[in-house]
């Protein structure tokens, strides 16, 4: 079986998969899905995402933090 992936596969698996379904030092916690920050925003420091037809704002504070505003 051949497990060796070509980095056109890695780029597209990790384009909008989950980094881990699990995070780290977390034995007991549910399994969820885990996106990294840089996938969601690319260059941006925004995004906007649909919530039962109300859009949220998620934002990268100067100090790196997030903000979710309705």
């Amino acid at each position: 079986m051949n497990t060796i992936k070509s980095q056109a596969d890695r780029d597209q698996a990790s384009s909008t998969s989950p980094v881990s379904a699990r995070p780290t030092g977390a034995p007991f916690a549910p399994q969820i899905p885990v996106f990294d920050s840089k996938q969601l925003f690319g260059a941006s420091s925004e995004i906007g995402i649909m919530h039962q037809g109300s859009l949220y704002r998620l934002k990268i504070t100067r100090q790196g933090k997030l903000i979710l505003n309705k």
